[in-house]
């Protein structure tokens, strides 16, 4: 570190008061760890899978620590990521993951400071990936989630959309205190452009029963989640202009709509009071709505209509539950104890609610978007009330099966099992399909035993998508299980088995390939770095995909897009320039141990091209020193 790069990072210390969470870490060491060493790929043939399927391309797995993945990426992948999905340690103490070759345990003083370190080191290398429209998605359970958000709030300042609720199980296993957790959650943090893609508006809930000349209609609640108390402006009756009949308001659930005319009556002999009232509404008043034949009243038989002569009667109809009620929860309409009941003696009273008119012509169809809900409900889980299908705009609450499916889907792929706490297909792949485009890359520096690629493929299967996943995963090795390979024998084996199918389970399209990382000093890089690293680092920032060419031929084109081919020249001599200054591409950018030589024939030869250094291949990116 220079000494300007040590005074900055001081005066940060000194001058820079801090709102939030705190640990001990090390800021000096953090930056040097950055430049501490180059990380190289090298593609792994033998571990790779079905490399020649169209359906492999940019599908890669890494093995090595995911800080180092993190690094590479940062050098061929910045602004590329749409989608990061990671389920890191949890913290929990049970030594459930490592940290410097060791699992990290209860008694560990600096747990919770070796915890957040390693996660900041990882997030902030994982923040730069992200597109303009990109989006984080952590899983964490409820133990750390205070922690988790604060650090999170560090990195992506102001980017925090929300968290989604996941209940992984029907029990607890920590009953002393009788309190059962059995939830976990979805931290979502997104970049200013990104939108989840919601649910598309039901075409067939448009129908015209009533002949509408205005075309296709769906009929939309009118109430509100807004009780009496908190909203009695709109607690008022609506009568059907066709026929008289009346419809209470429902105390619980009043009106969403503004009245003139309640508006009328809370300002008697002031009409300016009044238009200043009309005036600040976003919407039109029922009054309006109504005139507009915006409502909809459904048809109503004359023997169904309710009507009580005197008090005594309306009284004892709501005391017997023969009162109005709600159509669907049968909850009363009516109560003694509601300021309005006298008004309701001597009116023809309907059954059944009235309704908003939703025209399918009234908006384009990109506006009929409905949210995406925070809660993610089980497969079986029934979701009313908390649901109203009929709403069109009413937020889509996605599904899962609980935590303990998982380790079921990890036997049936492997035969054992061989991973702690996995997360279900079916919820990784119902977060992507509400986060991802069909085309978008998608990464898991915390892959585990790679489910996240398996949802990628299981929902590219669903919607002929061609998403690609990048799975970054150690090894686990530790001093005392230094033969351990989880990316190799766990990750990859799933996945190699996922696409050629296994037992009784069908295979999906797809492929990959396997990287391992090479970490040498940026010094050693001109001696130690091959041109196959330089391919495999130059395919990845063109075309985020791994190189499967060899340099037998001397040349070898790692891209081209019609106009510009990228090529790696493994030895430059009269041949070799020969052959470059006729290559069929208008533009070339050539990577070769004699970039000046290069330059000079091509320029000579009037072909249009950029020469760069082979060490500039390696180190671009990955350094801040100067690169000759």
């Amino acid at each position: 570190m220079t000494p300007s790069q040590l005074r900055r990072l001081l005066v940060e210390q000194i001058t820079q008061k801090k709102l939030g969470l705190n640990w001990e870490s090390n800021a000096i060491e953090r930056d040097e760890a950055l430049n501490a060493d180059i990380v190289l790929p090298r593609l792994v043939l033998e571990n790779s899978h079905s490399l020649s399927s169209p359906n492999a391309d940019g599908n890669l797995i890494i093995e090595g620590d995911n800080f180092d993945s993190l690094r590479l990426l940062r050098a061929t992948h910045r602004g590329k990521i749409r989608v990061i999905y990671i389920d890191p340690p949890y913290n929990t103490g049970n030594k459930d993951w490592v940290y410097n070759d060791h699992f990290v345990g209860a008694n560990d003083r600096y747990r919770h400071s070796q915890w957040l370190e390693f996660l900041y080191r990882r997030l902030t290398l994982a923040r730069d990936l992200l597109t303009p429209d990109g989006v984080i998605l952590v899983s964490i359970n409820d133990e750390n989630r205070s922690r988790l958000e604060l650090l999170m709030e560090q990195v992506f300042p102001r980017r925090r959309l929300g968290s989604l609720v996941w209940r992984t199980k029907d029990t607890g296993n920590d009953l002393s205190q009788r309190f059962s957790h059995v939830h976990e959650h979805v931290l979502v943090y997104a970049n200013s452009r990104f939108k989840f893609n919601g649910r598309k508006t039901d075409r067939s809930k448009f129908r015209n029963t009533d002949n509408d000349v205005r075309g296709d209609w769906s009929p939309q609640p009118m109430t509100s989640n807004k009780s009496l108390h908190e909203r009695a402006n709109t607690y008022y009756p609506i009568q059907n202009p066709d026929t008289g009949y009346w419809y209470p308001c429902d105390p619980n659930s009043v009106w969403r709509f503004a009245s003139e005319n309640e508006i009328r009556k809370r300002h008697p002999d002031d009409e300016s009071a009044v238009q200043s009232a009309l005036d600040s509404l976003r919407s039109d008043t029922i009054e309006a709505l109504i005139a507009k034949r915006h409502v909809y009243f459904p048809p109503c038989a004359e023997k169904d209509v309710m009507f009580y002569s005197d008090r005594e009667t309306l009284v004892r109809a709501i005391r017997e539950g023969k009162g109005p009620v709600l159509p669907k929860k049968k909850t009363p309409l009516l109560r003694e104890d509601l300021p309005d009941l006298e008004f309701w003696i001597g009116k023809p009273i309907a059954p059944g609610r009235p309704s908003r008119k939703e025209f399918w012509d009234a908006k384009p169809e990109e506006d009929r978007i409905a949210p995406l809900s925070s809660w993610i409900g089980g497969l079986k889980e029934t979701l009313d009330p908390l649901l109203d299908d009929d709403d069109l705009m009413e937020p889509l609450a996605l599904r899962s099966p609980k935590g303990g499916v998982a380790t079921d889907e990890i036997k049936t792929w492997l035969g054992a099992k061989v991973f702690q706490h996995p997360k279900p297909v079916e919820l990784i792949k119902n977060l992507l399909s509400q986060a991802t485009r069909p085309g978008d890359i998608v990464l898991d520096f915390f892959a585990g035993s790679g489910t996240t690629a398996q949802a990628v493929l299981a929902l590219n299967a669903e919607d002929g998508g061609a998403r690609r996943f990048i799975m970054c995963s150690s090894t686990e090795a530790t001093s005392k299980e230094p033969d351990k390979n989880l990316c190799r024998d766990v990750c990859a084996k799933r996945l190699r088995r996922v696409i050629t199918g296994f037992g009784k389970q069908r295979g999906l399209l797809g492929g990959f390939a396997y990287l391992q990382l090479d970490k040498m000093d940026s010094a050693d890089v001109p001696f130690e770095g091959t041109p196959m690293h330089a391919a495999q680092l130059l395919s990845l920032r063109y075309c985020q995909n791994a190189s499967t060419g060899t340099l037998d031929d001397s040349i070898l084109q790692l891209a081209f897009d019609g106009e510009l081919a990228v090529l790696l020249v493994a030895q430059v001599d009269d041949q070799t320039l020969q052959r470059l200054a006729k290559w069929p591409a208008r533009r070339l950018a050539v990577y070769s141990s004699r970039p000046e030589s290069v330059s000079d024939h091509l320029a000579r030869q009037g072909k249009s091209a950029n020469s760069y250094s082979l060490l500039d291949a390696l180190l671009r990116g990955q350094t801040t020193q100067r690169v000759s």
